[in-house]
């Protein structure tokens, strides 16, 4: 009777341990890689200014609908900025002209 005891195997499985105990370990297996796909994505798209606290960075985006966000990153701070059509008025001084290109490149020259 001894010898069966020690052959049979409980509800938690061979070794006592509970089946369900690995789930954890794939959670943790998961985000690990969701991080290391962000990584990833930054280095390749050259984004890692992002990442860096010191670093200032300006990003213009344009939307499927046509409006125009710029994002500014300046140190831990990230403002986001909407650009309109509306004409401005007020006082300032003219500082050069801007060309585009048949290619569609623009070109500022300084006066």
């Amino acid at each position: 009777m001894r010898y069966l005891n020690k052959h049979r195997y409980s509800r938690l499985g061979e070794h006592g341990e509970d089946p369900l105990s690995g789930v954890a370990n794939l959670f943790d297996a998961s985000i690990v890689f969701i991080v290391a796909m962000m990584l990833a994505l930054f280095s390749a798209w050259n984004m890692m200014d992002l990442l860096d606290p010191n670093s200032e960075v300006t990003i213009a985006k344009k939307s499927a609908d046509g409006h125009v966000e710029v994002l500014t990153k300046r140190g831990a701070e990230i403002k986001v900025s909407k650009v309109s059509d509306k004409p401005l008025s007020g006082s300032g001084k003219r500082l050069g002209t801007a060309y585009q290109l048949p290619d569609g490149k623009v070109v500022y020259v300084p006066e």
